[in-house]
């Protein structure tokens, strides 16, 4: 692959070699759509991983981080519900974003001319918010462990992201 260079986009996967390390991303600056990725865990144990292009174009990086909270919490109902099917009743379930304008989207009740092509996923998120479903926190852009299914990452961020996920290399099976 050394001799091809960069294989950009290929099947909609860029694919590019650095000195060590090949790293591919779905990220495509032909569209311009953010892909959006969350984990779940129930404890300490993630039971759940999402990774999608979304389905729109965005005006700004906190519109693209609200639409992935709603994705985001729209997975977590399902997870609630599936757990009260099993007599489990869980009540504000954290979720976390690294961008505190999309935070304050959930908790501002005006809408603001900037934010009224996400209204609905607005008022979908607030609902679910204020019935104690969901409790939207921040978190610090280095613990985002959803980057790996998002984007290129050297290796020992790979590595970092893959242990605190929970996910065994192949060196530990046996």
């Amino acid at each position: 692959m050394s001799m091809m260079g960069d294989l950009s986009f290929f099947l909609g996967i860029q694919v590019k070699q650095l000195k060590d390390d090949i790293f591919l991303s779905q990220r495509c600056k032909l569209d311009r759509k953010s892909t959006s990725g969350t984990c779940h865990f129930l404890g300490a144990s993630l039971i759940s991983c999402h990774s999608k292009k979304q389905a729109c174009v965005t005006l700004s990086t906190a519109e693209a981080k609200y639409i992935a909270i709603g994705i985001c919490c729209a997975q977590i109902l399902w997870i609630k519900q599936q757990l009260e099917d099993f007599g489990l009743k869980v009540n504000n379930v954290p979720l976390l974003c690294d961008n505190t304008s999309a935070i304050n989207l959930t908790k501002n009740p005006i809408q603001h001319s900037r934010t009224k092509n996400i209204e609905i996923h607005c008022h979908f998120i607030r609902d679910h918010v204020s019935n104690g479903d969901s409790e939207i926190q921040f978190i610090e852009t280095e613990k985002r462990l959803a980057d790996i299914f998002t984007k290129p990452l050297p290796r020992e961020r790979f590595f970092f992201l893959r242990n605190e996920l929970g996910i065994l290399g192949s060196q530990n099976l046996s």
